[in-house]
């Protein structure tokens, strides 16, 4: 299989031509159904087994609410996330999205649980869409597209209230990649401004996706189209792109500064961080997509999908994207092994497409599947995909605080509450790391340091020490009792922390429900 064959590689050329209008013919309309099933699939499971949303997202809150009190100004910084705030440098696309929605009269909690869903499923056209082209199969892109849908890997950064955000700048970019196909494939000028378009789009809602659509189109040029036209195509895209986010570049560095746009990359793995798997276990997911591009580089000397795939690997500290690359050499593996085996060619002179059928019975079977594998994992007490840091007893104590405290008053929350908290009690957090990333990682570790470790203390000398090391003294202190997270995994609070501060003379109970109790410092009172 190699990228010029039009049965594989490539969508004839009479069939580009008819795409370059009309990406979607009335024959994709029962293989884009299936394509999106899985993914509807995932999203019930995952609205039916979370009452809350997944993860964070009270720091985008946040900056939604700033974005709407300043009369959709961007805000310069954004309180309540450590006693000086955080700078306001993420790419805010998203964030106008949110405040408008939070505008309209919207329920944060409820657009944090909801809104991600919509980009999970609308990112399954441009999977497929993808798929279909590059190895001019239907059913192969349907099989993509549920293999992305139903990775866990893949969707719990996207479908959890983080999705706001990346959920959005996956679709984005996927949209921008397969656009790019058709940049290096067919020299549509469409495809250019639709690339160009969509790049711009996730360059104004997230840099690491940007970067994977960087690496992506590079790879196209290199291995499908090494011309000087193909060249000056991507670039056009390129810095078309860029122009559309400019007014968000000039403004950042006015505000923040040019050593903003690399400060936060020092704190997430930044280019290469990927490297760090090499020296880890290799997980199944990474495994098998793996023996995957192996195959179809030295078998059928095809070399995208591999390079992608390995790319996505060695670059990205977070495994998502090598995940959505693998689902593509998977798939295209596939459809190859069918192809040179013939099991299931047309037989017996009957009109029945048996590739087809056994696609598509692929897909419901591993649908039907996945989506009790992750019922299964999404209603575990240590769900570790999608786990909530919210639940109704800290939502009550969220609300106390914001009616019986004073404006000013500062807190320490342990747990992942504490992400949530601003946003709803609109009171300050003095530990946490959200947001800090943009001062760079000499502001940032210490932070992450101070939360993982107050979070985890079992005494009040523990709690007090720890804050101390970033300078925090706060009026109030966060308990959760029994279960919570930290960064996403469970911690258990067995009472011990809860008696120490009840013998301790410097605080004293301000508040208790079943779920969380808040001490005051005596001095506070």
């Amino acid at each position: 299989m190699t990228v010029r064959e039009p049965s594989v590689g490539r969508v004839r050329a009479s069939a580009d031509r008819i795409r370059r209008v009309v990406p979607l013919e009335a024959r994709d309309r029962r293989w884009l159904t299936l394509a999106v099933v899985p993914s509807v699939v995932a999203v019930f499971v995952y609205l039916l087994t979370n009452p809350y949303p997944a993860y964070g997202a009270g720091l985008y809150v946040q900056i939604a609410e700033e974005i709407i009190a300043g009369g959709y100004a961007p805000p310069t910084r954004i309180p309540g996330y450590t006693a000086d705030g955080v700078p306001f440098a993420y790419p805010p696309l998203q964030f106008y999205v949110l405040a408008a929605l939070l505008d309209f009269g919207a329920d944060p909690v409820a657009v944090a649980r909801f809104l991600p869903s919509v980009a999970v499923v609308a990112a399954q056209v441009p999977v497929y869409l993808l798929a279909r082209d590059y190895t001019g199969s239907r059913p192969t892109g349907a099989v993509a597209a549920a293999m992305v849908a139903l990775n866990p890997q893949i969707l719990e950064w996207h479908i959890s209230a983080g999705g706001v955000v990346r959920g959005f700048a996956f679709l984005y970019a996927l949209t921008a990649i397969y656009a790019g196909y058709h940049v290096f494939t067919s020299g549509s000028r469409s495809a250019v401004l639709a690339g160009l378009l969509t790049f711009g789009l996730t360059l104004l809602t997230h840099p690491t996706y940007s970067l994977f659509v960087v690496v992506t189109y590079l790879l196209f040029w290199a291995v499908l189209d090494r011309s000087l036209g193909g060249l000056a195509r991507g670039a056009v895209v390129g810095l078309g792109g860029t122009a559309v986010a400019a007014p968000w570049f000039g403004w950042i560095a006015t505000v923040h500064g040019i050593g903003t746009f690399t400060a936060a990359s020092s704190t997430h793995g930044g280019i290469g961080g990927g490297l760090d798997a090499l020296y880890g276990a290799v997980s199944v997911y990474t495994a098998v997509p793996f023996a995957a591009a192996a195959y179809l580089l030295f078998v059928r000397r095809e070399w995208f999908l591999p390079a992608w795939f390995v790319a996505a690997e060695l670059l990205f500290q977070q495994p998502r994207f090598s995940y959505t690359a693998g689902a593509f050499a998977l798939a295209a593996t596939g459809l190859d092994v069918v192809r040179r085996t013939g099991v299931l060619d047309r037989t017996g002179g009957r009109n029945v497409d048996w590739r087809a059928v056994g696609a598509a019975t692929l897909i419901l079977v591993g649908t039907v599947g996945g989506g009790t594998y992750l019922a299964y994992e999404m209603s575990l007490t240590t769900d570790p995909s999608t786990p909530e840091f919210l639940d109704d007893e800290a939502v009550a104590a969220m609300e106390w605080a914001a009616a019986e405290t004073p404006e000013d008053a500062t807190f320490v929350v342990l747990g992942d509450a504490a992400e949530w908290f601003p946003a709803s009690a609109e009171r300050t957090i003095l530990v946490g790391p959200w947001g800090v990333e943009w001062e760079g990682a000499e502001s940032y570790e210490p932070q992450l340091d101070a939360y993982t470790d107050v979070s985890r203390c079992q005494n009040v000398a523990c709690v007090e020490e720890t804050t101390a090391t970033v300078g925090a003294n706060p009026d109030y202190v966060y308990v959760p009792k029994g279960r919570y997270t930290v960064r996403g995994a469970g911690v258990v609070q067995f009472g011990t922390l809860d008696r120490s501060f009840e013998q301790s003379p410097r605080w004293e109970r301000a508040f208790e429900n079943e779920g969380v109790v808040i001490y005051r410092a005596v001095d506070a009172a």
